[in-house]
C-alpha cells in the first residue's frame, strides 16, 4: 500500500509538470505522456482503494476498483485518439477562433473588411485563408504592402498560425 501511495504523489506530480509543457507548446504527444501519468496514479489510486477494501473484508473490490480503472483509462483513450483524429481530417481552426481573427484583421490599417476567411487545422498548426478588400484607388505596391503587413501582423499575434495565403480585393467603395 505504501508502494501505491508513493506511486500515486509522483505520477501526479509528473502529469502536472507534462501538461504544463504541453500546453505551453500546444503539443498533442505531450499531453497524451502527460495522460499516461495521470492514468498511472489513477491505476495506483485504484490498487490503494482494491488492496485496502480486500484487507478490511470485502475481497470483491479488489476487481472492482479494476473494472472502474479500466473504463478510466478507456475513456482517456477514446477523447486522446478523438482529438488526434479531429486534427488529422484538416477541421477549422474553430468559430470562436475565426471570430477573433476576423476582428483582428479589420482592425489592421488598410483593411476595408474580410470578404472570407477559412481556416484548417492540422496537426497543432492553423492555416489560414484570407480574402480582404483594400482602397481601390490605391496602387498594387500599396495593396501588396497592406496584404505584406497583416500577413506578418497575423502569424506574430498567434503563434498557432503556420501560414496566412491572402488575396486581396478592391473595395466596392
Amino acid at each position: 500500500m505504501v508502494a501505491a501511495v508513493v506511486s500515486i504523489v509522483v505520477k501526479e506530480v509528473m502529469y502536472h509538470y507534462t501538461m504544463h509543457f504541453a500546453k505551453v507548446m500546444d503539443s498533442p504527444a505531450f499531453k497524451a505522456d502527460a495522460w499516461h501519468h495521470r492514468s498511472d496514479a489513477l491505476s495506483s489510486v485504484g490498487s490503494f482503494a482494491g488492496i485496502g477494501l480486500a484487507k478490511l473484508g470485502f475481497p470483491i473490490m479488489d476487481p472492482i476498483a479494476g473494472l472502474i480503472i479500466c473504463v478510466c483509462i478507456l475513456k482517456v483513450a477514446v477523447e486522446i485518439t478523438n482529438d488526434a483524429f479531429i486534427k488529422m481530417l484538416d477541421t477549422s481552426g474553430g468559430k470562436e477562433f475565426e471570430a477573433n481573427l476576423k476582428a483582428f484583421v479589420e482592425k489592421q490599417d488598410g483593411v476595408v473588411q474580410v470578404d472570407l476567411l477559412r481556416t484548417r487545422q492540422f496537426g497543432n498548426k492553423i492555416y489560414v485563408d484570407l480574402e480582404i478588400a483594400v482602397d481601390r484607388n490605391i496602387s498594387l505596391i500599396d495593396a501588396h504592402d497592406i496584404a505584406e503587413r497583416v500577413h506578418e501582423n497575423v502569424e506574430k499575434e498567434y503563434a498557432n498560425v503556420k501560414h496566412v495565403m491572402i488575396h486581396v480585393h478592391p473595395s466596392e467603395e
